[in-house]
């Protein structure tokens, strides 16, 4: 009897011990499409209207019809394009797919939910309603179909979508709009199966004190069941604990405190776990889990937004959901794309224009650290109150716990729904800002002004107040303009202003569709869509290096290296949060590569490391390089900043040596220059040194011809301009109707050569703003043009200015900033160093994306070698400061491009003009409104310059000939 006892309290205690060891049940995932764009499941398909319409056949989901063959393509602006008559396509696609529930299954409570899905969207289950039809396309929802399956057996899915919705107002939110729409289930369906107990979900206020307060929001909760919180740190620790009793309601309230927590920000994104149990007694019925952070939103009216009581500024962004291939069906590693594309430009925050985004980038937005405005739908229309009811209350719920997201946007421009603005804090319990980002005066919200694409003088005004001001769109980036364009004014004034809160620059990417129906080519509906700072596959322009160079952190504004510098640098700390002594700095000396070397770049000859000064958030310092005695003489000195993660923040570069002494052994106008740069004709001197350091003279009535060395050139008499190039071991080159002034006027008053030192001389003097020009033809065929010109007042450009046929023009290599081109008010993120680009005729927005584009302003040229189908040809100079201007382009495409070019195609320059912004068909042209760097250039007094020109190739080392010309060619 008493080991029958001893065997039945055995037996008890062990059932119990399973009981309370057994893991939790958890929320269970089967996923009926794929899992992104990537990763896609086939199901039956038919489209109504359109390509392939009125047949089932199979289509890829997720993913948009029309990327499929299906349909046909709208932009939204399209009703604007072709007027009143125009209608969209409104065609509907249906949708069959089978699938199996498990067995285990039955008596739990099974969703499936669709995570977006264009427009409205009708589900049936084995032939029944799942529910209401859904209307909205970006927007999860779900649907209890528990009641609908046959569990362990076929189940039969079937979804109708209607690309326009029944709802005009969710037409007007989400379609009438500067962006393509499309149809389509887009984002993944999956069931999804709780116990009957379970969490619907979670709203999370997390302060940055450690104050822990989270609504549970349950679904059948037996009373008396007591909802335990743990909170864990990424080290897997509990640090905070909180639990309550249910009662009768479906919500409860838990509370916790964590010590000293680590806060969250976009510079150092602490994320926290919290589980969440449903517990009977000692057994845990359920659990789930979310990911969070302490921080604390505050908006102090008439003075700034302000994270963990520390004020911030947005370097922003806006950005759609966007892959040229499959339009707003994406992937996670796209998503993380664009976050790091943004952190590389030292951006700090992102808007969600115009829709949230997939869960996946604000995950990511979480980790990685950016300031996130989530926005509601509503291009220039808003929802009605009973479309957008429904809808601000599934993106709140799905997105509340995301630490990342700082402020709702209750829609754009004209889409806002005032009767929607209390809804966001019902579902937020952190009850955080509802902005207004809109585009005209007077629609400040919660003390916020978001007036977009004010012009610098404006914002100035704005900034006197009384609201804060940050603005969600503005310096729109089409074609080559805004964006970084006149970046640098509007970031002081934000910077230095009280009110100043920063904004978010209009936008990320070219919104590129790959066209199914027209051979796959990329459409970025001509005008309407190339306004990002990178093309559609995320290429690069000028404006994205501007904008990483203006918003670093370290801040640094020494263009030059100061006559006494021995190595101090004045720094400011633009971070809100970190320490500068947190960041590495690392410098570098060397020396670049010349014109005849294989490579570009340059050559580190030393370089050291450390850690950054003690100079704390928005103070300034001085960074002290710990340089060597010998650095003066090294060609370059670079200096790299990292952040915290050891992420590059940005690389200034300084010239150590001067123009002049950085064409040392490259131009060669005298014996004793050649002897020293080792040249062998240096050698040959002795024996043949004055047949070929002659300079011989022929002049006619109309011109006059210099020869040195294998050199020729010839000049017209009356014009003064270069008429011929010629050389006796390769091809003429056809450079030349030159110089003539790109501003102001000159005419011929005299010409007259002689004989200078071991060269020949051809002087020309004019009337009117150019002076002279001094055509000096030396031995060894370099030839050198010295020319002085005088100008008062303002001027797009000054300089001079040749032609080149285009059609010949294979490449350029260069000593000087680069490799991007540059506008007077976009001359940051290009640095010191020895470039090569091959011909291409991109217009930035333009397809072929084909970055840098090889057109344009360079900057800070010392020497320029052109490659051409003729040869060879090189440009240099010994004084800084100058522009080489390559062929005919534009930055802002229009009926009349933006801005006017010089005369000529082949400019030498001293001043080059500012860029404007456009907006679709509408040039903003005044440049002088975007700020003082948008001003002409100011010109007052003589300028004066030299240009070395050496037409091809000089001789290369040692006399052997590795082949036999032809006497004659016979094909050219």
């Amino acid at each position: 009897m008493f080991f029958r006892r001893i065997l039945l309290l055995s037996l008890l205690l062990l059932g119990t011990a399973e009981a309370f060891s057994k893991t939790p049940e958890t929320r269970q995932v089967k996923y009926l499409s794929g899992t992104d764009n990537r990763n896609t499941v086939a199901w039956d398909f038919m489209v109504t209207g359109g390509r392939q319409s009125g047949k089932w056949t199979t289509i890829q989901v997720p993913s948009h019809w029309e990327q499929q063959g299906f349909g046909a393509y709208n932009y939204g602006r399209d009703y604007v394009t072709y007027g009143k008559n125009f209608r969209f396509a409104d065609e509907k696609g249906m949708y069959k797919h089978k699938f199996q529930v498990p067995k285990n299954w039955k008596g739990k409570d099974v969703y499936i939910v669709f995570e977006g899905s264009m427009t409205d969207t009708e589900v049936k289950i084995n032939g029944k309603s799942a529910g209401p039809i859904h209307q909205g396309a970006f927007y999860q929802f779900k649907y209890n179909i528990k009641d609908k399956l046959e569990y362990g057996k076929d189940n039969l899915l079937e979804v109708t979508v209607s690309k326009m919705s029944a709802d005009p107002s969710v037409n007007n939110a989400e379609r009438l709009a500067d962006y393509w729409i499309f149809g389509g289930i887009f984002r993944p369906v999956y069931l999804e199966a709780f116990p009957t107990e379970h969490v619907a979900y979670t709203a999370i206020d997390a302060k940055a004190d450690g104050a822990f307060s989270m609504n549970v929001h349950l679904v059948h909760p037996q009373p008396g069941r007591e909802v335990v919180a743990e909170v864990v740190d990424a080290t897997g620790k509990v640090v905070g604990t909180g639990r309550a009793t249910v009662s009768k309601d479906t919500l409860v309230n838990i509370q916790a405190k964590v010590n000293s927590p680590l806060q969250w920000t976009a510079e150092t994104p602490n994320l926290y776990t919290v589980k969440t149990s449903i517990k009977s007694g000692r057994k845990n019925l359920y659990q789930t889990s979310e990911k969070f952070g302490f921080r604390t939103i505050e908006i102090r009216q008439g003075d700034g937004i302000y994270l963990n009581g520390t004020k911030i500024k947005m370097k922003g962004v806006n950005r759609h959901v966007w892959w040229p291939e499959t339009g707003r069906s994406v992937n996670r590693d796209i998503d993380l794309m664009d976050v790091k594309l943004m952190k590389e430009m030292n951006m700090n925050a992102v808007r969600c224009s115009h829709y949230p985004p997939d869960k996946s980038f604000l995950q990511l937005c979480d980790s990685l650290g950016l300031y996130v405005l989530n926005e509601l739908a509503g291009w220039q229309k808003a929802y009605s109150t009973k479309a957008g009811a429904p809808l601000v209350k599934e993106m709140v719920t799905r997105d509340a716990n995301h630490p990342s997201i700082i402020f709702w946007s209750n829609g754009n421009e004209g889409g806002h729904n005032k009767e929607l603005v209390d809804d966001y804090a019902q579902y937020d319990l952190s009850n955080r800002p509802v902005i207004h980002a809109h585009h005209r005066p007077g629609n400040a919200f919660n003390g916020i002004d978001c007036n977009h694409y004010e012009d610098y003088y404006s914002t100035k005004n704005l900034l006197e107040g009384p609201n804060i001001y940050m603005p969600t769109e503005f310096l729109h980036s089409q074609d080559d303009g805004g964006g970084g364009t006149s970046l640098a004014d509007f970031w002081e004034l934000h910077w230095n202003s009280k009110l100043g809160a920063g904004g978010f620059l209009w936008d990320l990417a070219d919104e590129g569709i790959v066209r199914t129906d027209l051979n796959n080519i990329i459409d970025v509906n001509r005008v309407n869509a190339p306004d990002g700072l990178v093309g559609p596959h995320r290429e690069k322009e000028g404006s994205f290096f501007a904008i990483k160079e203006i918003y670093s952190p370290v801040h640094i504004k020494m263009d030059k290296l100061p006559a006494a510098f021995e190595g101090t640098i004045p720094v400011e700390n633009r971070y809100h949060f970190t320490n500068l002594n947190q960041c590495t700095f690392q410098w570098e000396l060397a020396d670049y590569r010349k014109p005849g070397d294989t490579f570009t770049g340059s050559v580190t000859r030393k370089k050291g490391t450390g850690a950054g000064p003690s100079i704390a958030p928005t103070a300034k310092g001085n960074l002290k390089l710990n340089l060597p005695t010998d650095w003066k003489n090294y060609d370059v000195l670079m200096l790299s900043a990292y952040d915290p993660h050891k992420e590059l923040l940005y690389t200034w570069t300084w010239n150590v040596k001067t123009n002049d002494k950085l064409l040392d052994g490259i131009v060669l106008l005298t014996k004793e220059q050649a002897k020293a740069a080792g040249k062998p004709d240096a050698a040959n001197q002795k024996k043949t040194a004055e047949p070929e350091w002659k300079v011989e003279v022929t002049e006619t009535d109309s011109t006059i011809m210099l020869k040195g060395g294998e050199i020729a050139i010839k000049l017209n008499k009356k014009k003064g301009t270069l008429m011929e190039v010629l050389n006796t071991t390769a091809k003429n080159l056809n450079f030349g109707d030159g110089p003539v002034m790109v501003s102001g006027s000159a005419k011929v008053a005299n010409v007259k050569h002689y004989k200078d030192g071991d060269g020949h001389v051809v002087e020309v003097n004019y009337t009117g703003d150019l002076k002279y020009a001094k055509w000096k033809m030396h031995g060894s065929g370099w030839v050198s043009l010295d020319y002085e010109y005088n100008l008062n007042g303002n001027y797009p450009f000054t300089g001079i200015s040749f032609t080149y046929p285009e059609n010949f023009i294979i490449g350029a290599k260069w000593l000087g900033k680069g490799p991007y081109r540059v506008w007077k008010n976009r001359p940051q993120g290009m640095e010191h160093g020895v470039y090569e680009n091959y011909y291409n005729d991109v217009q930035t927005g333009s397809a072929p994306w084909q970055y840098p584009e090889f057109k344009g302003y360079f900057s800070d040229i010392a020497w320029m070698e052109f490659n051409t189908a003729e040869g060879k040809f090189i440009v240099a100079s010994p004084q800084e400061g100058l522009f080489v201007r390559r062929f005919d382009f534009y930055g802002l495409s229009g009926i009349k491009p933006h801005p006017e070019l010089p005369i000529g195609n082949v400019s030498f320059l001293d001043n080059i003009p500012p860029l404007g912004t456009k907006l679709a068909l509408n040039i903003s042209a005044n440049t002088r409104n975007l700020g003082p760097a948008g001003e002409l250039n100011k010109v007052s007094g003589p300028i004066k310059r030299t240009l070395y020109f050496y037409f091809g190739l000089p001789k290369t080392d040692g006399n052997s000939q590795q082949f036999d010309r032809p006497v004659v060619n016979e094909l050219f």
